[in-house]
């Protein structure tokens, strides 16, 4: 069989299995936040551009607001940008590269969680690979014009609309130009300029849109790194860092890559193709290295830099693979632990049948039990609903219990335009994308009076607040306590009436606890 036909095979049987797999697990708390912004179209949210929402309202519009339409354009990203690296793969060094690093790539962990949840990296990952070869095709075309150059800027853009760091490509970009003499010359041409143009306009939504909004997606950026605190070193940091990425990529392929990458720097000066793909790959890793001087960044936030360095790895670790048996058995060794993990990262409850006792918490954790804890609380809503003889509202203590309860609700009970299902509690901080969404504090204009007399003449109508006087169910984390300040303080009464539970395997998987809060109050300014 052919390098090219296994690939395709192994492509169709994966997203097969994917596209098999994506109903059967809760969405995890970032899918259904997304799936909210989905809902609410705008040029740009809190902290992130437009891309993943309307890649989910496309989907839903088509399969319905459940898992599989939420996820369904997930497993196709993989499959797609799986392809666009054989070929790649197979125009720089053969085949039968393309085929090993489309393999190493769809038995990594963290690549295979991608494939099945819908989250801003399968995207952002699909729309830089794409741009990486449309640039390579550019470069090689060059000096001559060609339309590629704009295709990139588009490429590249759309993938900032996804995911911000996409933008961090462009740093690449002017690298491989610099550092490669037959190329430096295009910074006299217009092609890197028309690339330049094409990408500056994709920044236009979440730029207007930030303008609008205090820049607060700056703001949220800073304090993910922990900037918003000052810089310091933290030796333990970078080392956590490095560590994470030898769980979530595999211990073996990671060791292979990192092994690979060292070895592959001498050649830099000496091959265009180990340049190109070097340079496409350390400046998002070694950024995110930096940032994990001050505090760690999550293993997912440099994913970019592993499609590139992955087929370096292939190139540099293939005359070993094929020489030595040794090495042989090693690149066996890191496909099969690879693939074990995969499997376990996505069903855990696999070794729990077997007998296996796990930790209490696993990242597949983060798949279950919201729509069960979900329906609980609709119950309850509807229980109490009948006792007190009056609808009431959800408050969740954060965002990611409010999103899981707005989409696994049975009943929705929008308040009004645009309003959430559940709302977060009242404050005047700015958040998440829950601060710009209508709110229970918020005072609206009230209706306009007829004038009582002749002559009279009304130039400012008081705002009202519709929620004033009504019961809510406020749901929280039982780890969090009592009720906040703010539940406290806004209503006349606050009261624990019921705690929610889920388990699994005889081991508690969420608790969340249910208070009664009767008549509320607006909290002064």
């Amino acid at each position: 069989m052919t390098a090219t036909r296994a690939t395709w095979l192994l492509i169709i049987a994966l997203t097969a299995i994917r596209l098999l797999l994506i109903a059967t697990k809760d969405l995890e708390t970032d899918e259904a936040h997304y799936w909210m912004w989905s809902e609410r179209p705008a040029p740009a949210y809190f902290s992130k551009g437009p891309g993943v929402a309307f890649a989910i309202r496309a989907s839903t519009a088509v399969f319905g607001p459940n898992e599989f339409g939420v996820r369904f354009f997930s497993p196709l990203l993989a499959a797609a940008t799986s392809m666009m690296l054989f070929y790649f793969g197979r125009r720089l060094f053969g085949a039968a590269a393309g085929f090993w690093v489309v393999l190493a790539l769809n038995v990594t962990p963290i690549f295979n969680v991608g494939a099945i949840v819908m989250t801003i990296d399968p995207l952002s990952i699909f729309f830089w690979t794409a741009a990486m070869i449309t640039f390579w095709v550019a470069a090689e075309k060059a000096p001559r014009f060609t339309l590629y150059w704009p295709l990139t800027g588009a490429l590249v853009g759309l993938g900032f609309l996804c995911k911000y760091t996409n933008a961090l490509e462009l740093v690449s970009m002017v690298l491989v130009l610099m550092l490669t003499p037959r190329l430096r010359s295009e910074f006299r041409r217009p092609g890197i300029y028309s690339l330049l143009l094409v990408f500056a306009f994709a920044t236009l939504p979440p730029l207007i849109w930030n303008a609008q909004h205090a820049w607060v997606t700056l703001s949220h950026l800073e304090s993910r790194g922990s900037l918003d605190q000052g810089f310091s070193f933290h030796f333990s940091e970078p080392i956590a860092f490095v560590a994470e990425h030898f769980l979530f990529y595999s211990p073996l392929l990671f060791l292979g890559l990192f092994w690979a990458v060292v070895g592959s720097a001498r050649r830099v000066r000496q091959q265009f193709k180990v340049l190109f793909l070097f340079w496409f790959g350390l400046p998002v890793f070694a950024f995110y290295l930096i940032i994990s001087i001050n505090k760690v960044a999550a293993p997912n936030w440099d994913a970019l830099a592993f499609i590139s360095l992955g087929l370096l790895a292939v190139n540099f670790l293939s005359d070993r693979v094929s020489l030595t048996k040794w090495w042989r058995y090693g690149a066996v060794a890191a496909v099969a632990l690879g693939l074990l993990m995969s499997i376990v990262a996505l069903d855990s409850d696999l070794l729990r049948t077997a007998g296996v006792r796990l930790w209490r918490k696993d990242p597949s954790d983060r798949l279950r039990g919201w729509k069960p804890a979900a329906v609980a609380v609709a119950n309850i809503r509807r229980d109490w609903e009948t006792r007190l003889g009056e609808k009431v509202f959800l408050i969740a203590d954060d965002r990611s219990r409010a999103s899981e309860l707005a989409f696994y609700l049975p009943e929705k009970r929008i308040e009004g335009p645009a309003h959430p299902p559940v709302y977060l509690v009242e404050s005047q901080d700015i958040q998440n994308q829950f601060s710009f969404w209508p709110r229970y504090d918020e005072f609206v204009a009230a209706p306009r009076l007829p004038a009582q007399n002749e002559g009279d003449v009304y130039t400012e109508e008081g705002g009202v607040n519709p929620f004033v006087g009504r019961s809510a169910l406020f749901i929280r984390d039982r780890a969090g306590g009592r009720a906040p300040h703010n539940i406290r303080a806004g209503f006349e009464s606050v009261v624990p009436i019921a705690t929610v539970e889920v388990q699994r395997f005889g081991r508690r998987l969420r608790i969340w606890q249910v208070f009664l809060c009767r008549n509320y109050r607006p909290l002064p300014l």
